[in-house]
């Protein structure tokens, strides 16, 4: 079988186990190198300091598996409707983006859409274990070995999706799709066969602007180019220090990661809405009220998060964050005070 016909098979398995997209890229280095180290050297990968020690590693993706020859990349949708009904008398797809004062206003903490469902690490190394397993069932006379990679795992996955043609690289930093938008989940297998590799697509962001304009925090410096010691993602997820004060009002009503830069972008706006059962799963609210989460004691965080992404965070930084939101909404004077604030 040729390079084309194992990539062509390898594509047609990764839709009937359940990923929107898959396309294949070359494992050679990174062609971002000078970029990464220069983020790196401006520190604004804050806390994180497994990307620097494991630098090496993710800009050669070659170091993962020996003979590694392909990588196939897959995206899985975890858009939900949060956010995006209709404006009357407009086009249907146009968004109404809750801002984080109006969640603030009712004293509510907002968690990201993609940590409500289950565990994208559990979902993803399933989904590409099935693969993986279909494939070889498909190629049984060729010998060949893989290795599933999430992110977290060494590998810059937003490069390599990029590489394999399944969108390119925002502004925001994402990786955006002209049809399905950014709400995706990036999964790798690392391969030694030899597949035909996928070209990169057209990069279409031209001159928007909306997802820097809308940052709370003004954590994306430039296009391309986020300092993580902003972003609110990182601040209520990685960072396991106290929040600096002058970033506390900034982050208005978000407790668990943010979507304000994904939600503002007009690829989005039109973009289908996932439907892997366990990634739509309503697991975690979307909004909770601040008050159960200041007291949220060690049973109910386990209640709360179990089976999650949520525990990423761990109990004290679910309270840190719900008492920066809980202030925030104490401070607006036509919002309900909360008894911790």
């Amino acid at each position: 079988m040729s390079p084309h016909d194992k990539a062509q098979l390898a594509k047609a398995l990764a839709r009937q186990v359940g990923f929107d997209l898959v396309g294949v890229a070359h494992p050679g280095p990174s062609r971002r190198a000078g970029h990464y180290r220069d983020w790196l050297a401006r520190g604004y990968h804050g806390e994180m300091a497994y990307l620097e020690r494991t630098a090496e590693t993710r800009l050669n993706p070659a170091t993962l598996l020996p003979g590694v020859r392909s990588i196939i990349c897959v995206g899985l949708l975890y858009k939900r409707t949060d956010g995006y009904q209709p404006l009357a008398g407009r086009d249907n797809r146009a968004p109404v983006v809750p801002t984080a004062a109006d969640a603030t206003a009712r004293a509510v903490g907002r968690v990201a859409q993609y940590a409500r469902g289950v565990d994208y690490h559990v979902v993803l190394h399933r989904m590409l274990r099935q693969l993986a397993l279909r494939l070889s069932a498909a190629l049984k006379d060729v010998r060949w070995t893989w290795r599933a990679c999430v992110d977290s795992a060494p590998v810059l996955e937003r490069e390599l999706a990029a590489r394999a043609g399944l969108g390119w690289i925002g502004r925001n930093t994402c990786l955006l799709n002209a049809g399905l938008g950014s709400y995706i989940l990036l999964g790798e297998l690392l391969t030694t066969l030899e597949l035909a590799e996928d070209e990169p697509v057209t990069e279409r962001c031209a001159r928007c602007t909306r997802c820097i304009d809308a940052c709370p925090t003004q954590a994306l410096r430039a296009p391309y180019e986020l300092d993580a010691r902003r972003c609110i993602a990182y601040l209520t997820i990685e960072h396991r220090s106290a929040i600096p004060d002058e970033l506390h009002r900034l982050m208005g009503a978000w407790v668990f990661g943010c979507d304000v830069c994904q939600q503002v972008c007009p690829f989005n706006h039109s973009a289908p809405l996932g439907t892997h059962p366990d990634l739509i799963a309503n697991l975690i609210p979307p909004e909770i009220p601040l008050e159960s989460l200041v007291t949220l004691t060690s049973g109910g965080y386990r209640r709360l998060t179990r089976g999650t992404a949520g525990r990423r965070a761990c109990l004290s930084m679910w309270r840190r964050n719900a008492a920066v939101a809980a202030r925030n909404a104490a401070s607006r004077p036509d919002a309900p005070r909360t008894d911790s604030a």
